[in-house]
């Protein structure tokens, strides 16, 4: 349960720090480096949401379900 909770933290930092090196960076850049940060930006975003997902398909999984109780009349 921690560790998916983590898992979600950080893919959250992933895709907001993904957001800031995309949008920091005017569009139709030809230096080098700015398009490469652009690019950068645009890889960690989207890694951001799979990581993310990942973790909410962990703390789904991990869940502790409450144990059934069958009802027998005999």
């Amino acid at each position: 349960m921690r560790m998916a909770l983590g898992v979600i933290i950080v893919g959250t930092i992933m895709f907001v720090t993904g957001l800031v090196l995309f949008y920091a960076i005017e569009l139709g850049q030809t230096e080098p480096v700015l398009r490469l940060i652009k690019n950068t930006g645009t890889f960690v975003g989207i890694s951001g949401m799979g990581v993310t997902l990942a973790g909410i398909l962990l703390y789904l999984i991990n869940r502790n379900e409450s144990p059934m109780h069958e009802y027998t009349s005999e």
